[in-house]
């Protein structure tokens, strides 16, 4: 014969807690993806170099 537990939903104190904790997590998140984005339109992306214009002439390609 096997049991299955099953965890109660949190009530009282720790469910506030958790609501809490969730908030506090999502303003964190909402502030270093502001953060990010604000120095990515400042900056630029870092690395990004000008296209490459690629010409084939049969078999050989010239890379200007």
């Amino acid at each position: 014969m096997t049991r299955s537990r099953t965890t109660a939903k949190p009530k009282g104190i720790r469910r506030f807690e958790r609501w809490l904790v969730g908030l506090a997590m999502a303003i964190i998140a909402f502030v270093l993806e502001r953060i990010v984005m604000r120095s990515v339109r400042k900056h630029g992306r870092p690395g990004e170099s000008p296209p490459t214009t690629v010409t084939s002439k049969g078999t050989e390609v010239d890379i200007e």
